[in-house]
């Protein structure tokens, strides 16, 4: 097949950690053919979905990965697959670029479906879900905030539309910040803000478990660093070997079909103590970690799902 990638720029990519490059490098070891193109580097050009990028070959050599051929522009219908892989923020570009590649979606499989993708970021899905989430609201207004606060006491205030642990606060029974924090985010931000009760558990590490195509194939736990909220492995937390639980499986069980009827293929969850946290379906990553710990190929099994999909 002919696999385009709309991501970061590649050429930084961390090899040892990154789930893009272990996705473009199982492709090439399964004899797909391989595209690289910068999200600015898409374009609507009077009916057709462009991009202008390089072929590649990716190896597993630090310093010297990735070899990119000549500048070109390609139809991306011309493509069998393209991931939609850059990193957050979820701003107006990143939607943008969700509704031009809505308009090759299917004759193009996009992974994971930019209209789902658009319309379940990582902290509002797991809204459908309130039963099986820690008590949260998404509010900008204070007042409603305060509100929560007094009555959870210790919480977690951190931006709607963050990633990578940025912008994350735990204000605890004693903390007199929230009003400070609230004015520094709504000062250069229109978005509300998500808070939800603290999780003790989370000391004990914050679980990412990936599924493919709605069904789970393995965990890692996050462990925070010593002093430490955050257990994001951008911000030092560690990455740990970790099986699955019940209560794991519980909520796989009641996301998966969802998540497989919505074309959304590459997904990590994160799960604190027995609570659903987030549904990532952006730029999930997590796959290389896995491997390691459990020694089996999960990029094997997100390109069976895809190629079974394109067959």
């Amino acid at each position: 097949m002919k696999i385009a990638f709309q991501m970061d720029p590649i050429e930084h990519v961390n090899i040892d950690a990154d789930s893009s490059f272990r996705l473009a490098e199982e492709a090439q070891a399964r004899g797909h053919s391989l595209f690289y193109y910068a999200p600015d580097m898409l374009a609507y050009e009077e009916g057709r979905v462009t991009a202008r990028g390089h072929d590649f070959t990716v190896q597993r050599i630090q310093g010297d990965h990735v070899d990119l051929g000549p500048e070109r522009v390609i139809d991306l219908r011309e493509m069998d697959v393209v991931w939609l892989r850059q990193d957050p923020p979820f701003d107006m570009n990143y939607i943008t670029s969700t509704h031009i590649l809505d308009r090759i979606h299917r004759e193009t499989l996009v992974v994971n479906d930019p209209f789902w993708v658009r319309n379940y970021p990582e902290k509002l899905l797991v809204l459908d879900f309130p039963d099986l989430t820690p008590p949260t609201t998404i509010a900008r207004d204070l007042e409603t905030i305060k509100a929560f606060k007094a009555k959870h006491q210790d919480v977690i205030l951190k931006p709607l539309y963050g990633n990578g642990g940025a912008g994350v606060f735990r204000l605890d029974a004693n903390d007199r910040n929230l009003t400070s924090l609230h004015e520094l985010f709504t000062g250069f931000s229109r978005e509300p803000l998500i808070v939800q009760k603290f999780l003790p558990d989370v000391s004990n590490g914050d679980k990412r478990v990936i599924l493919v195509d709605g069904e789970p194939v393995g965990a890692i736990n996050r462990v925070p660093a010593k002093g430490e909220t955050r257990s994001n492995m951008h911000v030092g937390g560690r990455p740990e070997k970790i099986g699955l639980t019940e209560r794991d499986l519980e909520i796989c069980a009641r996301i998966g079909p969802l998540l497989r009827e919505k074309g959304q293929v590459f997904v990590g969850i994160d799960v604190i103590g027995d609570y659903l946290t987030e549904i990532n379906v952006t730029s999930p990553t997590g796959i290389q970690e896995l491997e390691r710990f459990d020694g089996v190929n999960i990029a094997e099994k997100i390109w069976q799902a895809i190629e079974a999909k394109r067959a």
